[in-house]
Order: structure tokens, then sequence, then C-alpha cells
């Protein structure tokens, strides 16, 4: 039997409102798998509570975060919520919890569902790829030592290790092992996106890339420079499986995959290291929709059904995979049926009645 202890962070502005939604539905689908199950515990972070005590994340909350099996995380940060320095909290949160948990990778699916349109012309062949982010370094590891010389000069350090490459690559690679390959003909592949041709740090990348293919001879392997890709994300989507990626430009290349699979309110995510967990949306706390009813959950929802997929993934646990399955299933026949969408995507259901939908199609 698979039991499990997953802590709740639900955060600020929409975030407390799409975790209650994801925490129904995973409630509605556990039940439904014998074998399983899940013991949620809500805890307190974010901006409204620096706001009321001065720290963003409690040292308790980051010991049971660590304590528990995983974690899930809906949205923190609050435009005026400020240190006195005039930076937001949101990223002390975050890239402390990163590190703290060790999550070296983060996996952003981009899939096109039925029933969603995407702005893109000409989506015959679906999309169904994955951007695979490193988590804990290139442009993101200066953040609190960049340098500011006077009102002159400012420098961050971009960051590539040996071992923090390998871990991602060789992610990417055993995911692209469990998926069903690039839409176009299901072959399996992982592309290195880099700026191999005018930076060591990323050429440093890409050998360690190719290093790495050649333990998986049965997985395309290929490269192609950032600026590029960003180009072929918009030109034919369907030609990509797995893409890996320095973590600054997965921060930016997974939103324009977001946008062309319909927004970030379909777009979970999972940040994953070798003993633990976070399941995220890709979205932000939008606080001018925070308490009215009008947030996507699906995203919130979606990461759910992840974070039980990577519990089969890492405990041998099939009743935890059926129960993604299961949840990933309803959420596609909701958007398929378009009786029940959301403000971003043309329709007028609330965050309730999505996830309230979801759980009916369970």
């Amino acid at each position: 039997m698979g039991s499990y202890r997953v802590v709740s962070l639900p955060g600020d502005g929409i975030g407390p409102e799409v975790m209650d939604a994801a925490l129904k539905v995973l409630a509605a689908a556990v039940p439904k798998v014998s074998g399983l199950q899940i013991q949620v515990e809500i805890r307190e972070a974010g901006a409204n509570h620096y706001r009321r005590t001065g720290c963003t994340l409690p040292d308790a909350v980051l010991r049971d975060c660590l304590a528990a099996d995983a974690v899930l995380l809906a949205a923190i940060g609050l435009p005026d919520v400020r240190k006195p320095d005039g930076t937001e909290v949101q990223p002390d949160m975050m890239i402390g919890l990163r590190r703290a948990m060790g999550l070296h990778s983060a996996v952003r699916p981009v899939k096109l569902y039925a029933g969603i349109k995407s702005p893109l012309a000409d989506t015959s062949a679906g999309i169904d790829f994955v951007i695979l982010r490193e988590n804990l370094e290139g442009l993101f590891a200066s953040y609190g030592g960049g340098t500011l010389v006077g009102d002159t000069v400012a420098t961050e350090t971009m960051v590539i290790t040996r071992e923090g490459t390998r871990q991602v690559v060789d992610y990417a690679f055993r995911l692209a092992a469990r998926r069903k390959g690039r839409p176009t003909d299901g072959r399996r592949m992982v592309t290195c996106v880099d700026k191999a041709n005018i930076f060591r740090s990323f050429a440093f990348f890409r050998k360690i890339f190719f290093e790495v293919a050649a333990e998986y001879p049965d997985i395309h392997a290929d490269a192609t420079y950032v600026d590029a890709m960003s180009l072929y994300l918009v030109q034919n989507p369907a030609a990509y499986d797995v893409l890996v990626m320095e973590n600054q430009f997965g921060d930016i290349l997974s939103d324009l995959g977001a946008g062309i699979v319909g927004g970030l309110g379909l777009a979970p995510s999972a940040e994953v290291g070798d003993r633990h967990g976070l399941f995220q949306p890709s979205h932000g706390s939008a606080p001018t929709l925070a308490g009215k009813n009008l947030a996507n959950p699906v995203a919130m929802i979606l990461s759910a059904a992840m974070m039980l997929d990577w519990f089969a993934e890492t405990r041998q646990d099939e009743h935890a995979r059926s129960a993604g399955q299961k949840i990933e299933q309803a959420v596609e026949r909701v958007l398929a049926a378009g009786t029940c969408l959301t403000a971003d995507q043309g329709g007028t259901a609330g965050t309730d009645a999505m996830a309230q939908a979801v759980i009916d199609a369970l």
C-alpha cells in the first residue's frame, strides 16, 4: 500500500483557491484506487506570511517540507510586499526551497489538449513535448551574489558544473525513455538547447550532454541554439520530445511553450531531485484575480497528477500512477467537451465549477 504525507503551501493571491480545487480533485481520485493513501498537511508561507511576521519561509515549514514525501505549492509573491531593499520576497522562498530540497530538475510539460485553441495556425500534428530546466545553477546560481559597483556597473555570474549538468541531462534521457516520443513519428529524442557557439559555459553544457547521451544509444540526441529553438517551437513544435537546457533559458522557453498550448493556466510543473519533489503550476499569484473565483485551477490539478506520477516513478507505486492518470484523463475529458472552460480559455466557468467538472469526470 502506498501511503504518503504531502505538505500543501497555498501561498498568495489565487494560490489558496487553486490549491483548494486541486486538493478536492485529489481527494476524489485517491479513493478510486485501492492501496493508495494521501495525507495532506497545510502550512503557511509566502508574501502574506512575510507581511504578518517578517518571514517568508519559516524554519518549521521548511523542516516539514524536507520531512514530507512531497510538497504541493500553489503560488507565492505579491507585488506590493517587498523587503527593505525594494525586491519581492518570492525569490527568497523559491530559491531557498530549491536549494534546501536539492531540486535539480524542473519538468515543464507542454501539451495541447483537445478542446483548447492554440494561437498557432496549424496544430494538426499535435503538441506534446517537455522542457527540462536545470534548476539550481546557470544564471540563477548568481541570485544573492551579483555585484553592483556604485551606479555604473552590475554583474551576474553564470555557473555550469559537471555534476549539475549530468543530473538534469540524465533525468532528461530517463524521462524520454518513459514517453511515447515526438508527435510527428514517435521518435524518442532529447534536444540540448544552448548557446554553445558563443559561451564556454554552454559549450561545456553541450559537451556533457553528449557524454550522457552516449549512455542512451536507443534515444536520439541533438542540439540547437536557443534563439533558433525559439523559432522552431512556433514553426514546428511537433518535432520535439524532451528539451533540456540551462536555468534561465528554461525559464523563458517554458513560458513560450505554455503560450502555444493555451497559456499558463494549463501549465503544470514538477521540480525534482534525488530525494525530494515539489509540484506547482507555472503561473504566478495573479493578485488581481484573487478571491473572485475566476482563476483556472487546471495547472494546479495537473501538478498534483504529476506528483502522483513521481510517486509511481520513485516508489514503484502503480496505484499512484493509476490515480495520476485518472486525474489527467478527467481533465482531458472536461477540456475536450468545451462546456466548462474558465475565462482564460474563453469560457465562463469559475474555479470551483472547473474543479467540480473534473471531479464529475472522474
